[in-house]
C-alpha cells in the first residue's frame, strides 16, 4: 500500500524538514498491523469515497483498526462502532472534542466541572475513557481537534483491546500522520464572541524513505457566558521513516496548552425547604431567565492544562501473513483548576424556594501526572485446514505516576460556604484556599500505578458466511498511594481476566448479524486512581458485563446502516453507609438496556447524511446506599435520556455550493442518579453553508442553534447545570496550496 505521491509543486519549509529533499513516488507504506496491506485500506479508513474514478471526502468509513488492532471492515466488527471522519468534523466544525459526539446515538455530554472532557456512554459516566492512537489518554482536560484525522467511539466493554474501564464505551482520537501525501492547508476563523482561530496542516514526502507533517493551532477569544475567556494552542510535528518495503517507523510529538475560565454552571431551585425530591424534582435556575449569567468569579475561576505527548511506533511485515508493531507513549500532564460555584450548605447550593438565597463553595485542584505506556501487538493471518484465522496477541506495560492535591476555599466570613443573592450570581470577593480546613477532607496523594497486560484474540472464518471470535485479556493493576494528610502508604493489586466472544452471520457479503458478549473491570480507585483511601483499598473492582445483538448492512459501498440491542449490567458499585463510612459494601448495581440505530454515508451522489437514534433505559437495580441515602432502586441513571435522535444532512447543489442542516433531540434526563433535579429535553437545529471556490480556496459558515433556543446541555450534579450556547456563528476560510 502506498502512503501517497508527493507533488513537486511544494515543499515543507526548510526550518521544519531540515533538508530540501526531492519527493518520490517510491515512498510506499508497509503492509502492517494497522492497515492490513489492502491497497484501498487508507481511503476506506479515512472515510473517502470514489466518484468517477477520483477519491472524494465522505462521511462513511468502511473499516477501522481501533476496535481490533487490525484493519477490519466495520461489517465484520461485532460491536457498535461510530467512526466520525475528517469530512464530518470539517463540515460540522465542532470546537471541542465532546461537541463532535452530539450527533452520535447513545452518547451524552457530562459537564466535567467546567474543566475537562467527560462523556456518558450507554449510561456509564467517565472522564478517563479517552484514547489517542489506541493509547490511554486519561488525564482530565479539554482536547482539541486540530490534528485529528478521525474520532472512533466504541460502545460497550472493550477491555479485550483497551484494558481496564471502558464499561459503557470509549472514545479514541486517530491523529493525522506523515503518510507521504502532499497536504498544505491553512484556515482562519472568526465568529461570535470575538472568536479567532487559525490552523496549519503541512506535509509531504521528502524522498522515498522519509515523510514529514506539521499541524499547528491557535485559538482565543470570549465565550458566550459572562466573563468567560479561552486561549489554547498546539503544535504537532510527525515523521515517518521507511527503511525498507516491510518496515515503517513513526514519530509524533505534541505540545498543547489550554487556558480557560472554569464554569460549573447554574444551581437548581429547590422545591422545599429541605431540598428537592424525586416526587417533586427541582429544575435549573437562571436569574431572570438569563442563561449567560455566571455564578463564578471572573478573576479566580480558571482551568489550565499543559500536555506534552511523545509517540513512537515500529511496524514490520515478517511475511507469511505475520506482522507486528511495537509502540510507546510518554505523556506529561500538568493540570490546575479552581472553581467558585453553587454548592455547600443544607441545600447543596440550590436556590431556596423563596428565591432569596443560595450557597457558594470553592476549591482548587492540582494534577501532575506522567504516563509511560508500551504496547506490542502481533497479527497472523492463515489457515488450519479449511478454517481461516486472524490471530492477534500482544501485551501492554504501563507506569503512571503523579500528585493529586486539592484545597478548599474559605470565604471572608471564615466559612467554606457563603450565602448569597441568586440574582447577583457573579462573585467579586476574595477566597483563601486552604488545605483541609475544618469540615472538609482534601486529597493529598502521591501515587504510582503499574499495569501489566496480555491479550489473545482469534477470529475464525469457518465458512464465507460464518465467523466466530474468542478472546481474553489479563490485566494486573498494581497501585500504591501515599496519603500526604496522614503519612500512610496503601497498596492494592487486582488481577483480572476480561473475556469476550462473538458470532457473526453474513447472509450476504454486505450484510451481517452478530451476537457479542464482553466483560470489563474498573478498579476501586476509580477513573482517575488519584487516591487510595482506607475505604477503596478494601474494595474489589466494579464489573461491567454486556450482551449485544446487532446488524450491519453496507447498502452501498458508501452507505452503512446498523442497529444494536444490548443489556449492560454494572455490579460491585461501592456503597458507603452514611452512619459508618469506614464500612463500605459492594451492593450497588445498574442495568442499562437499549436500542441504537445509525445510517451514515452517501444517500445519493450529492447527498451525505448521518442519521441516528438511541433508546436507553438506564436504571439503578440495587440500592447504591443504605437507609437515608437518596439513590434508590429504580432511579434513572444521571444524564441518560430515554430518547436521543440526530440527523445531519449535507447536499451539494453545484460544484461550488453546498449546504447542511442538522437536528439534535434529547428527551429529559436527571442531573444526578437521585432523580431530584430534571434537565428538560431540547431540540436544537444547526446548519452550514459551504463554498468550494476553486482548488485553492474554500469558505464555510456554520451556525449552531439556528433558532436561538434556550436549553440545558449538561450537568455535574444537581446544582452545577450548564445551559447550551445560544445562536453561534463561525466563519472559516481555508487555503489549499
Amino acid at each position: 500500500m502506498r502512503i501517497g505521491t508527493a507533488k513537486r509543486a511544494g515543499l515543507l519549509p526548510a526550518i521544519f524538514l531540515g533538508v530540501m529533499g526531492s519527493p518520490s513516488t517510491a515512498f510506499a507504506q508497509t503492509a502492517s498491523i494497522a492497515t492490513g496491506g489492502d491497497a484501498n485500506a487508507q481511503a476506506v479508513e479515512l472515510g473517502t469515497i470514489t466518484v468517477e474514478g477520483q477519491a472524494q471526502p465522505g462521511y462513511a468509513a468502511s473499516s477501522t483498526s481501533v476496535a481490533t488492532k487490525t484493519d477490519t471492515p466495520l461489517i465484520n466488527i461485532p460491536q457498535s462502532v461510530n467512526v466520525i471522519t475528517k469530512e464530518v468534523i470539517k463540515d460540522q466544525n465542532p470546537q471541542n472534542l465532546t461537541d463532535v459526539t452530539r450527533y452520535v446515538p447513545g452518547v451524552a455530554v457530562h459537564q466535567g466541572e467546567g474543566n475537562r472532557d467527560e462523556l456518558v456512554i450507554r449510561g456509564v459516566d467517565s472522564s478517563a475513557n479517552f484514547f489517542v492512537n489506541g493509547f490511554r489518554d486519561d488525564v482530565q482536560f479539554f482536547r482539541d481537534l486540530y490534528n485529528v484525522q478521525s474520532v472512533e467511539i466504541l460502545k460497550g466493554p472493550s477491555a479485550l483491546t483497551f484494558g481496564r474501564g471502558s464499561g459503557g464505551g470509549l472514545l479514541n482520537r486517530t491523529l493525522k500522520e506523515a503518510d507521504g501525501n502532499r497536504v498544505y492547508e491553512a484556515t482562519a476563523q472568526t465568529g461570535s464572541w470575538s472568536d479567532r482561530r487559525v490552523t496549519l496542516d503541512a506535509g509531504q514526502a521528502v524522498n522515498d524513505k522519509f515523510a514529514a507533517r506539521l499541524n499547528m493551532m491557535y485559538e482565543g477569544g470570549g465565550l458566550w457566558r459572562d466573563h468567560n475567556q479561552l486561549e489554547r494552542y498546539g503544535i504537532n510535528p510527525t515523521f515517518t521513516y521507511k527503511p525498507d518495503e516491510r518496515t515503517k517507523v513513526k514519530f509524533s510529538y505534541e505540545y498543547f496548552r489550554d487556558w480557560r475560565t472554569a464554569d460549573r454552571g447554574n444551581p437548581s431551585q429547590a422545591t422545599s425547604a429541605t431540598g428537592s425530591t424525586a416526587i417533586n424534582p427541582g429544575r435549573p435556575f437562571a436569574p431572570g431567565g438569563d442563561l449567560s449569567a455566571f455564578y463564578g468569579s471572573p478573576d479566580q475561576n480558571r482551568a489550565i492544562a499543559t500536555v506534552q505527548t511523545f509517540m513512537n511506533s515500529v511496524e514490520h511485515d515478517f511475511g507469511g501473513g505475520f506482522a507486528g508493531k511495537n509502540a510507546v507513549l510518554y505523556a506529561r500532564y500538568l493540570k490546575f483548576y479552581q472553581n467558585i460555584y453553587p454548592g455547600g450548605g443544607a441545600l447543596a447550593g440550590a436556590v431556596n424556594p423563596a428565591v432569596t438565597s443560595f450557597n457558594r463553595a470553592a476549591y482548587q485542584h492540582y494534577t501532575d501526572r506522567d504516563n509511560l505506556i508500551n504496547q506490542t501487538d502481533f497479527v497472523w493471518k492463515g489457515f488450519t485446514g479449511p478454517v481461516g484465522h486472524t490471530l492477534a496477541f500482544g501485551s501492554e506495560f504501563g507506569k503512571q505516576t503523579g500528585i493529586d492535591l486539592r484545597n478548599t476555599g474559605v470565604f471572608p466570613n471564615g466559612a467554606t460556604t457563603l450565602a448569597d443573592n441568586p440574582y447577583a450570581p457573579t462573585y467579586f470577593g476574595m477566597v483563601n484556599f486552604v488545605h483541609s480546613p475544618p469540615g472538609s477532607t482534601d486529597s493529598n496523594s502521591l501515587y504510582r500505578l503499574f499495569t501489566e497486560s496480555a491479550y489473545l484474540r482469534d477470529t475464525l472464518e469457518v465458512t464465507r458466511w460464518l465467523q466466530f471470535i474468542a478472546g481474553v485479556r489479563f490485566d494486573r493493576f498494581d497501585i500504591t498511594g501515599l496519603d500526604g494528610n496522614t503519612g500512610i502508604s496503601r497498596s492494592r493489586v487486582d488481577d483480572k481476566l476480561s473475556p469476550a466472544g462473538a458470532a457473526i452471520f453474513k447472509l450476504m457479503e454486505n450484510l451481517s448479524f452478530y451476537y457479542a458478549y464482553s466483560k470489563s473491570y474498573l478498579p476501586a480507585s476509580g477513573d482517575q486512581f488519584s487516591s487510595l483511601s482506607a475505604t477503596t483499598v478494601l474494595l474489589a473492582p466494579q464489573q461491567f458485563e454486556n450482551n449485544e445483538v446487532g446488524m450491519k448492512w453496507n447498502i452501498t459501498p458508501q452507505l452503512l446502516y446498523t442497529w444494536a440491542v444490548y443489556q449492560l449490567d454494572r455490579t460491585n458499585v461501592p456503597v458507603t453507609d452514611p452512619n459508618n463510612p469506614a464500612l463500605p459494601a459492594l451492593s450497588g448495581a445498574n442495568q442499562v438496556r437499549g436500542f441504537e440505530t445509525n445510517l451514515v454515508g452517501n444517500i445519493g451522489r450529492d447527498w451525505q447524511s448521518t442519521l441516528g437514534y438511541a433508546y436507553t433505559d438506564a436504571r439503578v437495580t440495587a440500592n447504591t446506599g443504605t437507609s437515608g441515602t437518596p439513590i434508590q432502586k429504580g432511579d434513572r441513571v444521571q444524564l441518560v435520556p430515554y430518547h436521543q435522535a440526530s440527523w445531519w444532512n449535507k447536499y451539494q447543489f453545484t460544484p461550488v455550493w453546498s449546504a447542511a442542516i442538522g437536528i439534535i433531540y434529547f428527551s429529559d434526563s436527571f442531573a444526578s442518579s437521585d432523580d431530584t433535579v430534571v434537565l428538560p429535553g431540547f431540540l436544537r437545529v444547526d446548519g452550514g453553508i459551504y463554498a468550494n471556490i476553486n482548488e485553492t480556496w474554500h469558505a464555510q459558515l456554520n451556525v449552531e442553534n439556528i433558532f436561538n433556543k434556550g436549553y440545558w446541555a449538561a450537568a455535574d450534579g444537581n446544582n452545577n447545570l450548564s445551559p447550551g450556547a445560544p445562536r453561534t456563528f463561525k466563519i472559516m476560510a481555508m487555503a489549499r496550496l
